[in-house]
């Protein structure tokens, strides 16, 4: 006898492959990020960082207004714990985006990969320390991996590798406290950007009374690629929160590895950056972690 599937039924069938969508496309558009960065480093990155904030809002406003999300951005704007909480996580986004931004253009977008790189076992860390979860076998020698890639960096460069862990522990304890932030994530990030607006705001006056700015001041070009930032901004983000929100964090985990990926790509064989043997040890102690830790999602999915 053949099967017979209901509506509801082919919808749940379906949901699963809306969530790939969601997730790779975030991924992906996070690994063509550098390019954008690059045509903006003759700015300064804070200029760069304040655009990015305030370009982000009407996108993530529209897409609120379209959700229908608007009573729990309100309830979320009438509450001071909220609001305080939103606070830290704006600060931790934006000092994330200022190092990347300022990565990019100072020709260091490979240690930009490895700080995205490191990022999930930074997340396996604070679970340790922040939430007294215990560390199994697997995820030990994957951490171990990773801090035996810094000490070859430190080593080597002299100095350590300030970027990639700057990188990985803004975004790892801003993803860590975002989970605890008790608003969705879209409205969550409209939340953000709008208390990060005023003192982007500040920001833009002050560089334009300088002289430096360049919004209106250089050309349509520069005011294009300023606008721009918005969408590069927050699209991906909200394509990441509809993907995670479907699924499995074993699924998100293994593709997180797209973005760092296609950034080192891109540093390499676009940016033409140097790649050091130093660094070459370094990643593959990196890439030898996450395959251990990428092996231990598998085994707690099962």
């Amino acid at each position: 006898m053949r099967p017979t599937f209901s509506h509801e039924t082919a919808q749940q069938a379906r949901e699963p492959l809306a969530g790939f969508a969601y997730a790779i496309g975030a991924y992906v558009l996070w690994g063509f990020l550098p390019l954008y960065m690059k045509m903006v480093d003759h700015m300064p990155a804070v200029e760069v960082v304040a655009h990015r904030v305030l370009w982000s809002i009407p996108v993530a406003g529209i897409i609120v207004l379209w959700l229908k999300r608007t009573e729990d951005l309100k309830a979320a704007l009438k509450s001071p714990r909220t609001l305080l909480m939103a606070c830290v996580t704006a600060a931790l986004i934006s000092i994330n985006w200022g190092v990347y931004v300022w990565a990019i253009a100072e020709g260091r977008a490979i240690e930009g990969a490895l700080g995205y790189y490191i990022n999930p076992l930074i997340n396996v860390l604070l679970g340790v320390v922040l939430l007294g979860e215990r560390f199994t076998k697997l995820q030990m020698a994957a951490v171990v991996c990773a801090v035996i890639a810094v000490c070859f960096l430190t080593f080597g460069a002299g100095k350590l590798p300030w970027v990639s862990l700057a990188l990985a522990g803004s975004f790892g304890i801003y993803g860590y406290l975002r989970k605890t932030l008790p608003v969705g994530p879209t409205q969550g990030f409209l939340l953000e950007v709008i208390i990060l607006a005023i003192p982007a705001l500040v920001v833009v006056f002050w560089i334009n009374a300088t002289g430096n700015g360049h919004f209106g001041q250089t050309g349509w070009g520069d005011m294009g690629l300023l606008m721009f930032a918005g969408p590069a901004t927050a699209i991906p983000l909200i394509l990441y929160a509809f993907g995670a929100k479907q699924l499995r964090y074993t699924t998100m985990g293994i593709l997180q590895y797209i973005a760092p990926t296609m950034i080192f790509l891109t540093a390499v064989f676009v940016f033409g950056e140097p790649f050091s043997s130093i660094q070459a040890i370094a990643f593959g102690f990196i890439w030898t972690g996450l395959a251990l830790y990428t092996w231990s999602l598998f085994k707690a999915a099962k």
